[in-house]
């Protein structure tokens, strides 16, 4: 076994490595892979192992047993007792290792514009500026993956069945995700992250709007437009009735239209991601 071990047991403040567990999955040759075939279908198995010391100390592994479901509910309860229990606000939606869902109620906010290429006509935003711009409720759900960013259409607490809007924020993709650009990503998913993943998305600096981004709003104008009106005047609330529902592409419908993606759908889909 490598030193790897054995420096991490040194830093492990008097743990002991006693175990470890092996993977195992038949997968053919990259030559003879077919082709599409995913990686995640392949047979697995797993094992584990005690792990003897030999004189100098060194680990070793030693012969081992197929890893059974006992063997992970007492893993998972060992390593559960190392999670410090936080408090959750009344934003907080879902509080998971791999998932943070949470929300903001619609505000006025300071808003940072250095569009590339401004429109002509525009009356607050052709040049460089911070403006104090009405913003929608907003859903967030960061996973290992991203960050994903949402409007809502009412200023309360969403439940499951609450259909989620397009974000009206140029740094935002037309699938959700943050544009992050060269703002520095939070380390850890915990609640105490939250004002490092708005940070990110409020206080970073608009340079266009990303593509498709346009066809997420109704109206004449545009979503560059819409947030000119908003700077010029003054306003001091989002209309969120020009925000179209998440997932529509803002072209011509087909006579069947899409199901509405809610917030239960989205936490069921970024699970899984």
């Amino acid at each position: 076994m490598s030193d790897h071990s054995t420096h991490f047991e040194a830093s492990g403040g008097g743990l002991v490595l006693t175990n470890a567990i092996l993977l195992y999955r038949n997968q053919a040759p990259r030559n003879l892979k077919p082709y599409g075939a995913s990686h995640e279908d392949a047979p697995a198995f797993a094992s584990i192992h005690a792990v003897d010391h030999d004189r100098e100390g060194q680990p070793m592994i030693a012969a081992g047993t197929p890893l059974s479901r006992a063997h992970l509910r007492q893993w998972t309860e060992a390593l559960g007792r190392n999670v410090v229990p936080e408090l959750l606000s009344d934003n907080i939606l879902v509080a998971h290792p791999d998932m943070l869902a949470w929300w903001v109620p619609a505000q006025v906010r300071a808003a940072y514009f250095a569009l590339s290429s401004p429109p002509e006509g525009l009356r607050a935003l052709s040049a460089r500026t911070t403006v104090m711009v009405p913003y929608p409720a907003h859903l967030f759900i960061a996973t290992r993956s991203g960050l994903g960013v949402y409007a809502l259409a009412a200023s309360e607490r969403p439940a499951a069945d609450t259909r989620v809007l397009h974000s009206p924020i140029l740094n935002v993709f037309i699938d959700g995700r943050l544009c992050w650009g060269n703002v520095p990503r939070p380390k850890t998913l915990g609640v105490a992250a939250i004002p490092e993943f708005e940070r990110a998305v409020f206080d970073s600096w608009s340079t266009h709007p990303n593509p498709g981004q346009e066809l997420t709003v109704s109206g004449k104008g545009g979503l560059v437009r819409l947030w000119d009106d908003l700077a010029a005047r003054r306003a001091t609330r989002f209309p969120a009735s020009r925000l179209k529902p998440f997932g529509s592409s803002g072209r011509r419908q087909t006579r069947r239209p899409a199901s509405a993606i809610t917030l239960g759908r989205l936490i069921a889909a970024s699970a899984r991601a």
